[in-house]
């Protein structure tokens, strides 16, 4: 591994999953030296534990973090408001795998939906036409299935329940994939063997992540320094506004400083907010690249629900893939539904120590108790769809918590949107037509968990007073300051995020390692 010194003025990528692990092997497959300062241990795919608690100990961020707002998770997980990953790969070593692309009317969503009271809907300044190659790049570096010739997964009994569920309600739009888990060997990693456990760490590697794939062949290319356990506290700036150097912390509290050339924050839509309001100055008072008052603003996580259905007869749901399959008839735009955007349906399983944690929090009685007992019978599908950035949704810094680091803590504040409303309880109803068309005994409309899908914060915008950060991701205000995670979606679409993460770090990274080449930076 590359050994840079902290005086020399680097390229820095803050946070490794996603976005920053995907920032790290482009550039230093192009020949730029990074470090990479990550918050998290570097635990690897044999470490992993398969336990849903004691992974869930081991993987999740769990620093001190507030929540306020109307949301349901404000009342069921008040210290909980995000469920992310604090490791070397990020939430890619978390999460479920689905890689839906965005659709061309959810770049224009301001255009396509008009205006909706209380929503601060704007257009992306970038189209599906700029990210097309960008998408094929992320799905072959991803090994998305159903994509450039590679074979969907096999269905698992949750998707054959799922699937004959969609067939006689007459949808169409049904399959087990687009997934980033291989269903045969594939870029050096293996096929899936259906273990069931996508949500605890992939020790087996058949699913993608940056942690896996990224992270050694970065460092295999001998130019990246790559810093675990290092928490970034703040990034300075010098005399004209461009970002000079990040001061970080390592595990024993002992703060260092490195200085920066440019810097490219990946800490997610919760920590990279955070940060750029910690990173106030005189210059920038109300926090780093925040003239324009939108750091932490329009925070998004997709309207989302579970619903599962007890049946007569056994389905063993946790086995396979822990998702399995998709709907997407019910993406498109349809006014006369009574919300705007879309939504889809995707198989879910969750083992006896989650479902009864999350099947419906803080609840208890028969009904409830009847679908633990049947658990072997259970199917289950997550439902999720845009929803409507609002202004007031938004990360700030605690008046009163702290970190361990004795820094404020961010605040997560959602109200739901009307809309979003609209869409769970449509999607809800939907749900339960499906499970009854293939015979279910019992369904239940389980609340949003904490947050996996987190958007927004520091958003791309044409105009500097709209947003955050240009179509490149580069700060408005800071011509040597990027953002390189979920935080840039200027809006939310339906589909899983990861996907499109990706495919603008890579499209942002071309864009850098130009820039740095010409001088330009």
């Amino acid at each position: 591994m590359k050994k840079i010194d902290k005086n020399e003025e680097a390229v820095i990528v803050i946070g490794s999953g996603a976005g920053g692990g995907t920032m790290v092997y482009e550039l230093t497959k192009a020949g730029i030296p990074v470090v990479c300062l990550e918050a998290g241990a570097f635990i690897k795919p044999e470490e992993y534990v398969n336990d849903e608690w004691p992974s869930f100990v081991q993987m999740a961020w769990l620093d001190k973090r507030t929540t306020s707002g109307n949301w349901r998770v404000a009342k069921d997980f008040p210290g909980l408001p995000t469920w992310l990953v604090k490791a070397v790969g990020g939430t890619t070593t978390h999460w479920a795998g689905a890689t839906p692309r965005f659709l061309e009317y959810e770049f224009k969503t301001q255009t396509t939906y008009g205006d909706i009271a209380g929503a601060s809907l704007l257009d992306w300044p970038i189209s599906l036409d700029d990210m097309e190659s960008y998408y094929d790049k992320a799905e072959d570096a991803i090994g998305s299935t159903h994509t450039n010739g590679r074979p969907p997964l096999a269905a698992n009994n949750n998707y054959k329940v799922f699937a004959n569920g969609a067939k006689n309600v007459g949808y169409k739009f049904y399959a087990t994939g687009p997934y980033g888990t291989n269903a045969v060997p594939y870029d050096g990693r293996p096929g899936s063997i259906h273990d069931g456990f996508n949500f605890q760490g992939d020790k087996h590697t058949s699913k993608w992540n940056t942690a896996v794939r990224e992270i050694p062949r970065a460092l295999a290319t001998g130019l990246l320094d790559l810093r675990p356990e290092s928490h970034v506290v703040k990034i300075t700036h010098d005399k004209s506004g461009r970002v000079d150097a990040v001061l970080y912390v390592d595990k024993e509290g002992n703060l260092h400083r490195q200085a920066a050339k440019v810097v490219c924050v990946a800490g997610n839509s919760i920590e990279t907010p955070r940060l750029l309001l910690l990173s106030e100055s005189s210059t920038f008072p109300n926090g780093l690249a925040n003239s324009s008052d939108q750091v932490g603003r329009n925070y998004m996580r997709h309207m989302t629900g579970s619903m599962y259905a007890r049946f007569d007869k056994p389905v063993n749901f946790y086995r396979g893939e822990t998702m399995a399959g998709f709907i997407a008839d019910e993406v498109m735009h349809d006014a006369n539904r009574g919300f705007a955007g879309g939504y889809y349906m995707e198989t879910l399983a969750l083992g006896p120590a989650f479902m009864a944690a999350f099947l419906d929090p803080g609840g208890w009685g028969e009904k409830f108790t009847a679908m633990m007992d049947g658990y072997e019978n259970l199917a289950g599908m997550w439902l999720v769809g845009e929803d409507m950035p609002q202004s007031n949704n938004r990360v700030t810094l605690s008046a009163s918590a702290k970190d361990q680091w004795d820094l404020p803590a961010p605040n997560v504040h959602f109200d739901d949107h009307p809309n979003d409303i609209a869409m769970r309880n449509y999607a809800y109803e939907k749900a339960e037509q499906l499970y009854k068309a293939v015979g279910a005994v019992q369904t239940y409309r389980t609340p949003p968990y904490p947050s996996t899908h987190n958007l927004g914060t520091c958003r791309m915008s044409a105009k500097a007073q709209d947003g955050v950060v240009d179509k490149w991701g580069r700060a408005h205000d800071v011509n040597n300051l990027f953002v390189s995670d979920g935080s840039v979606m200027t809006t939310g679409a339906a589909a899983n995020p990861t996907l499109t993460i990706v495919a603008l770090a890579i499209r942002q990274a071309d864009y850098l390692a130009s820039e740095l080449k010409k001088g330009n930076i």
